[in-house]
C-alpha cells in the first residue's frame, strides 16, 4: 500500500484500533507515524523494541507498596504514564525484533491498552484518545521473532510500499536538498535497493538513508545546492558511500558535478526553475543557463507567459546577469522575443548600464 493511501486511512480509524505497518527498514514507517501525530496535533512517543528490556517497558516492582499494602505494584515507565494522562501517538517500533518479554508487554498495550498497576492494584490505562502504531521489519535479512497470528487480528495491518512520487513529494515539503530530490526523480533506480539483493553488510540506499544524507550534507556545509556545477571536495564521495553505498554514490556525485546540464531553457520559461532556486549557484552555472536561453530565443517564438518567466528570472538574478540575459536574447536576433522582453526589463537594463558607466568615470 502506498504511503498516501495509508495517510488517508489511519487518521479516520477509531482511537482504540492499533495500526501495524509491515515493511523493510528505511521505507518510511516512522515518517508515516510522525506525520499522523502531527496531523492530529498530538505528542509523538517513539518506543524502539529492539533497544528495550523488560524493565523499560513493563516497569519495575515497587517493593514499598508490596510491604505496606501487600499489593504487587509495578511502576510503569514515564512514557506510558504520559500516554495515560493525555492523548498521544505511541509508536512501538521494531516490534518483531524485541525480546520475548518486551514483546509480551507490547502485546498487553495493544490488546488491553493497559500496563502495570498503581498502589491500589488498578492498572494504568491509556487515555481513550491515545493511538498506538506498531511497525515490524520484513525481510530475510533481519533477525525477527514470529508474530502470533491471533495478535495480527487485533491490528489494522498494512504493508508499506512507498512510491518514488510519495517520497519526493514528502522530501520537497520537508525541505530536503533540492538537487538530491531532483536526482531521485531522474534516477529512481538509486532511491532504494533491496538489502536482500546484495551481499550481507553491503551499504545500499533507502528512503531513510537519503533523508539522513541530506541532513548530514547540510550540516557539513556540503549541500549539493551549493556544490552544483563545480568540482566537489574529495571527501564528498566518502560521505555519500557511508549512507547510500558505492554505486549510488558515484551516480549522485557525478550528477552534482554536472548539475547545470540538467536545467534546461524550458525549465526557466515554464517557471519550474526560478532565480531564488539558484541563489547559491556558481557564476559558471548561471552563464551556462544564459547561453541556453539565448539558443532557445533564436529558434523559438515565446508566448507571453514565457517572456514574463524569463523577465522574472533575469530580474531575480539582478545585476550583471540581468544584463547578460537581455543581451543574450538580443544577440539571438529574434525580434518576436526581444521586443516583449524589452517592455518587461528594458528600462532596468538601461539603468544598470548607465550606473556601471557612471562608476567608471
Amino acid at each position: 500500500m502506498d504511503i498516501k493511501t495509508i495517510k488517508n486511512i489511519v487518521p479516520n480509524l477509531p482511537a482504540n484500533i492499533a495500526v501495524l505497518m509491515r515493511g523493510p527498514t528505511g521505507v518510511g514507517k516512522s515518517h508515516v507515524a510522525r506525520a499522523f501525530a502531527d496531523e492530529l496535533g498530538l505528542p509523538f512517543i517513539d518506543v524502539r523494541g529492539s533497544t528495550m528490556d523488560e524493565a523499560k517497558v513493563g516497569g519495575l516492582p515497587d517493593m514499598r507498596a508490596v510491604d505496606e499494602k501487600k499489593v504487587a505494584t509495578f511502576v510503569v515507565p514515564s512514557w506510558f504514564k504520559t500516554a495515560c494522562e493525555r492523548p498521544c501517538v505511541i509508536m512501538l517500533d521494531e516490534l518483531n525484533r524485541s525480546m520475548p518479554t518486551v514483546m509480551q508487554a507490547f502485546f498487553q498495550i495493544v490488546l488491553d491498552r493497559e500496563l502495570g498497576n498503581d498502589e491500589d492494584g488498578v492498572p494504568y490505562r491509556l487515555h481513550p484518545d491515545t493511538r498506538v502504531v506498531a511497525a515490524i521489519n520484513a525481510g530475510s535479512e533481519y533477525d525477527v521473532n514470529e508474530m502470533d497470528p491471533a495478535l495480527l487480528r487485533r491490528f489494522w495491518v498494512c504493508d508499506v510500499e512507498p512510491t518514488v512520487a510519495d517520497w519526493t513529494d514528502w522530501a520537497e515539503e520537508t525541505g530536503l536538498d533540492k538537487i538530491l530530490v531532483e536526482f531521485i526523480k531522474q534516477e529512481p533506480v538509486h532511491w532504494r535497493v533491496d538489502p536482500a539483493s546484495v551481499e550481507p553488510g553491503t551499504v545500499v540506499p533507502t528512503p531513510a538513508s537519503w533523508h539522513r544524507l541530506s541532513d548530514s550534507l547540510v550540516h557539513m556545509n556540503l549541500a549539493p545546492e551549493k556544490l552544483a556545477g563545480n568540482e566537489v571536495p574529495g571527501h564528498f564521495y566518502s560521505v555519500l558511500t557511508g549512507f547510500i553505498g558505492v554505486e549510488a554514490a558515484i551516480a549522485f556525485r557525478d550528477f552534482v558535478k554536472n548539475y547545470e546540464l540538467q536545467i534546461t531553457a524550458e525549465d526557466i520559461l515554464g517557471g519550474k526553475v526560478k532565480a531564488e532556486d539558484l541563489a547559491d549557484a556558481p557564476a559558471s552555472q548561471l552563464a551556462g543557463l544564459v547561453e541556453k536561453i539565448s539558443t532557445h530565443a533564436k529558434d523559438n517564438n515565446w508566448k507571453a507567459k514565457e517572456v514574463k518567466a524569463v523577465a522574472a528570472f533575469a530580474e531575480g538574478l539582478g545585476g550583471e546577469f540581468l544584463i547578460q540575459v537581455f543581451t543574450a536574447v538580443q544577440k539571438a536576433g529574434n525580434m518576436k522575443n526581444l521586443l516583449p522582453l524589452n517592455k518587461q526589463i528594458g528600462m532596468k537594463v538601461v539603468e544598470l548600464v548607465n550606473a556601471a558607466r557612471a562608476t567608471q568615470k
